[in-house]
């Protein structure tokens, strides 16, 4: 640098310096930016072509309209739990109940996280990988912690795309080939196969037609050729969507994000005129208050809250990063939030509504075996015809009269009752038949579905709707892993897509094959959920205690355009961690006093039975947490014993089209840039514009107090955040 310019100047002076590259450049003569590029750390050749590549990254791809943004965020965040898990959970802890401890965490987790990720994925335009090495360099693992996580979840996800395939081709026959079981002949006799007549129909369709399930995880049994084709077919339509990125999900997402609440209101209507519903629905909100005050109802609550909503996995950010600035994130997250939620109460009214139709039919059925079972007896003279009402028909028996006889029966012959083995037949038992996850959906749900009208049709609608909703959120969980990948190694992304989806697709062989579904347990129920858990609290505490709660309101107040509420400055401060923090422990409580296992399917009981994982497997499991959890304190460490660049010590500024863009490039440690900004490496700037501090809550909004009309510097110039954004 020549010996009389003003940096070199000041260099040697004794004055403090304490102007900013703008206040510098503002000094300088005017300069033709649409023509040069000016490089204040006098980088040639490469390192100018590096900062034209970042100049380049202004033409980042953005969303078509505000409404594909919104259902691209509804279609990841509205998934398959919120129609399995979430009914599933109602039913378990308490119904009504339930709903209580849910909303709770909602508000004071899931909304002020969801926003905070929407706004730092807006605010600095790039995947989980780049806003987390921004925000805090140290923990710049999260965001690859987040890709392995989204990786884990994706490769389970779309085997149940493939299950739903499987059944949507299976739907277009009458009668449904799960309604009735198979015959087979035992020389000339034909009989039921025992197995299906031990369970149940649907039942036996699922677990032997479909999955043709081992006994245990330790029996492989080779692959489902059926189940291969199509996690094939899955993954053929979610690389269809994902390899141009938002230009190509972006159209998916009109039809996978609509098309399933047009059938959500069409079951629900239906379900609505169904005989029994009525009961389904008023178990369902009939509150079981001892729940609420259960630990474990709390951490499920949180959990689902977490799944439900997308948080820590990426996908939220990625799709937010390709905003516009000037976008109001909070009214997305308030808007997602509720139509998750509203989708969730949904999907669980439409369950209960079916399922109180099953139950009465299921309770009919009951009620006529076991008369069959008492007249057998009065035939016999095992029971006297002075135990039956006289009012009794036998020929029109009704649930009231058949507890009637029960009843009398129980009291007169209560020794030798248990001997009779008649059961009660109640309605009420028939609606706390909780099943969970897969089981609701392929069995309970699909059962009900062949007692409708026009049957097929509705199995068609159903399964469909399915791989819509598994479609949507496998595309936010692709975008959680392509995203940051490409704009951290600026790979090729069609590439890069196609091969993520044909790895993914070869790992997932371990999904198909007969044992699979137990390995879908394991990725489901433990691989994801505590690092998981532990990502969303470093998101929270980077955000919060490092980056600067106060600061970063400061930073949403100039994006936004207005002071978003004090409710999340003390949420994010205080609350959320605090909660987040119980709940990890109370997560590692939980595995510590039951040990992992899975419910497998016991060909000769025709029975599920509750099993432990081997040690293998538990060896397994727990390589799996910590693949997903080692990029956090890998990163942490390297960075901090300065391992690993985290580029806090260079800087390259350019011009272009009015803005000041930032290139990150190896200088030198003695580099003058240094002395331009006044700041040794560890103390570079933010990549967020540095402005009066934000005070706190009741504190004064920086644009109030702002006079200058030209920006901050009156040069016309504008700082940028980061490489793309425009403020």
């Amino acid at each position: 640098m020549p010996k009389n310019s003003k940096v070199t100047q000041r260099e040697h002076s004794s004055e403090h310096v304490t102007e900013s590259v703008a206040d510098l450049l503002a000094l300088e003569e005017p300069v033709d930016y649409k023509q040069s590029v000016l490089n204040v750390a006098g980088e040639t050749g490469g390192k100018q072509k590096a900062v034209e590549e970042e100049l380049d990254a202004e033409d980042r791809p953005a969303w078509n309209s505000k409404l594909q943004y919104i259902l691209a965020q509804i279609g990841f965040s509205v998934g398959l739990g919120n129609i399995w898990r979430f009914p599933y959970l109602c039913q378990k802890n308490g119904g009504g109940a339930y709903l209580v401890p849910y909303l709770v965490l909602l508000i004071i987790i899931g909304i002020p996280l969801f926003f905070l990720e929407l706004a730092v994925g807006q605010r600095i335009r790039r995947g989980s990988i780049g806003v987390w090495h921004y925000i805090c360099p140290r923990l710049g693992g999260i965001g690859f912690s987040s890709c392995i996580v989204c990786l884990f979840v994706g490769l389970y996800y779309n085997v149940i795309i493939g299950w739903s395939i499987f059944y949507f081709f299976k739907s277009f026959q009458y009668p449904l080939p799960w309604s009735e079981c198979p015959v087979v002949r035992n020389g000339s006799v034909a009989v039921v196969e025992a197995e299906c007549e031990k369970s149940s129909a649907t039942t036996y369709f699922w677990y032997r037609e479909a999955l043709d399930i081992s006994d245990s995880i330790s029996e492989s049994g080779g692959l489902n050729w059926k189940m291969t084709l199509c996690l094939l077919v899955a993954w053929s339509i979610v690389g269809m969507a994902v390899v141009k990125g938002i230009q190509s999900s972006g159209k998916v997402m009109y039809f996978s994000s609509l098309f399933p609440y047009v059938v959500l209101a069409c079951f629900l209507v239906r379900g609505l005129l169904l005989r029994g519903a009525v009961d389904g629905i008023l178990h369902m909100f009939t509150p079981k208050l001892d729940k609420m005050l259960d630990p474990q109802v709390w951490r499920e609550a949180a959990t689902q809250v977490f799944f439900a909503l997308g948080l820590g996995f990426g996908g939220v950010i990625a799709f937010s990063s390709y905003n516009k600035q000037d976008n109001n994130c909070h009214f997305d997250a308030a808007l997602v939030s509720f139509i998750n939620f509203f989708t969730s109460v949904l999907a669980t009214l439409v369950v209960f509504a079916v399922l109180g139709f099953k139950a009465n039919i299921m309770n009919e059925k009951c009620v006529v075996e076991n008369a069959e079972k008492i007249l057998g007896y009065l035939n016999t003279n095992v029971l006297s015809r002075d135990l039956i009402p006289p009012h009794v028909n036998f020929s029109h028996l009704t649930t009231k009269d058949y507890m009637e006889m029960y009843n009398v029966i129980m009291t007169v012959k209560e020794d030798q009752f248990s001997a009779l083995g008649l059961d009660p037949c109640l309605l009420e038992d028939e609606l706390d038949k909780s099943v969970q996850g897969t089981g609701l959906a392929f069995i309970a749900f699909t059962e009900a579905m062949t007692h409708f009208p026009a049957s097929p049709f509705w199995s068609v609608m159903f399964f469909l709707m399915l791989i819509n909703l598994g479609l949507g959120s496998m595309i936010g969980t692709m975008a959680g892993i392509t995203t940051p990948i490409i704009d951290t190694f600026k790979v090729p992304k069609e590439m890069f897509t196609v091969g993520c989806c044909v790895f993914a697709f070869l790992v997932g062989l371990l999904f198909v094959q007969r044992s699979g579904n137990y390995f879908v347990t394991m990725f489901d129920d433990y691989s994801a959920t505590l690092p998981l858990t532990l990502i969303v609290i470093l998101e929270n505490i980077a955000v919060a205690w490092i980056y600067g709660t106060k600061k970063f309101m400061q930073e949403l107040t100039e994006m936004l355009g207005f002071r978003p509420y004090r409710f999340y400055f003390y949420m994010w401060k205080f609350v959320s961690p605090l909660c987040m923090a119980v709940l990890t422990t109370a997560s590692i409580i939980q595995l510590g006093v039951t040990p992992p296992g899975y419910s497998a399917w016991i060909k000769e009981e025709a029975a599920e039975r509750y099993l432990y994982f081997p040690n293998w497997a538990m060896a397994l499991l727990i390589t799996l947490i910590v693949v997903a959890t080692l990029p956090i304190p890998v990163v942490f460490v390297l960075r901090h014993f300065h391992l690993l660049s985290d580029g806090s010590n260079t800087l390259s500024v350019s011009y272009k089209k009015g803005r000041m863009m930032k290139d990150i490039s190896n200088l030198e440690e003695n580099d003058e840039t240094r002395f331009i900004l006044s700041k040794v490496p560890s103390e570079a700037p933010s990549p967020m514009p540095t402005h009066r501090s934000y005070l706190g809550p009741g504190s004064t909004s920086p644009l109030e107090t702002s006079g200058n009309p030209n920006g901050r510097y009156g040069s016309g110039y504008l700082l940028a955040s980061t490489p793309e954004s425009e403020l």
